[in-house]
């Protein structure tokens, strides 16, 4: 049932879907897919969805990296997109223990996820150059650091690369990290100090995890590149010890054609002889 004065929300739903497989189109075949799902909406009646789709914008290759990265991984990436909003909280508070701790966790995940983001772009026919790499990783540090970026990102439809704010500190740890602000000891509870402690804990181990698991990620991929290409070469070696034994039966079939031919000839000649031979005989008799 439409509702009344605006679209029908089995159709939106529609649109959003065939937004989302675009985005997750290589650039290389955006403009060309995008036409395609552009016109056959038309053709469907719906001009607003075929709107929509040609106003799509080509992302550029870091982006679309960045788009396969949100999508391929959701776990890690629900993961990194929370991590952002407790190192914006603990900025926000000066909270110098928590900005500590997260800070250790962000250098590596960034660099685990812009390495996962990189094999599954090589894996969909994209090798990103050192360039594209620092767009990737740019990105990401501006999702860790400005909400907005963060809530682009989680829409899996970048179509550029974002700047982290000159404001926070980089990953190289230029800026200095605010100074705790000064509280009477008596304040501190033990409890809610422990349930801190707890907390930076359990996100340092599923940092770590994540981490862990997109390193393993990569070797298995690597282990399969690397089988993949023994299984090549051993196919290019049975092809050519194919080859060669095709040859060989192709010539060991000429000289047996040319053997049969041969033979043939000597047959003839040798009945053409005794048919000579007992005419001479009948004559003599």
């Amino acid at each position: 049932m439409r509702r009344k004065g605006g679209r029908d929300s089995g159709q939106e739903r529609d649109v959003e879907r065939v937004l989302d497989e675009l985005y997750a189109t290589a650039p290389p075949q955006f403009v060309s897919r995008r036409e395609e799902l552009a016109a056959r909406a038309r053709t469907d009646g719906r001009a607003e969805d075929a709107r929509r789709i040609r106003a799509a914008r080509r992302p550029t290759l870091a982006a679309w990296a960045a788009n396969l990265l949100l999508r391929a991984q959701p776990t890690e990436s629900r993961r990194f997109l929370e991590l952002g909003r407790e190192l914006r909280e603990a900025y926000r508070t000066l909270d110098a223990a928590e900005i500590k701790e997260l800070s250790t966790q962000r250098t590596s995940v960034v660099s685990a996820l812009t390495r996962q983001a990189a094999t599954l772009a090589r894996d969909a026919g994209h090798r990103l150059s050192d360039a594209a790499l620092q767009d990737v990783a740019s990105t990401l540090r501006a999702v860790l650091a400005d909400e907005d970026a963060a809530d682009q990102w989680a829409t899996g439809r970048l179509e550029s690369t974002l700047t982290p704010p000159s404001d926070f500190p980089s990953a190289s740890g230029t800026t200095a990290a605010p100074k705790a602000r000064a509280a009477p000891a008596a304040q501190r509870k033990d409890e809610l100090a422990e349930r801190r402690r707890q907390k930076r804990e359990k996100r340092a181990r599923e940092a770590r995890e994540a981490a862990e698991a997109a390193d393993r990620r990569l070797a298995e991929r690597r282990t399969e590149q690397e089988d993949a290409d023994a299984s090549l070469r051993r196919a290019q070696e049975e092809l050519k010890r194919a080859q060669r034994e095709h040859d060989e039966a192709e010539k060991r079939s000429r000289a047996a054609a040319d053997a049969t031919t041969e033979a043939e000839r000597a047959a003839r000649e040798a009945r053409e002889a005794r048919e000579e031979s007992a005419r001479l005989l009948e004559e003599l008799e």
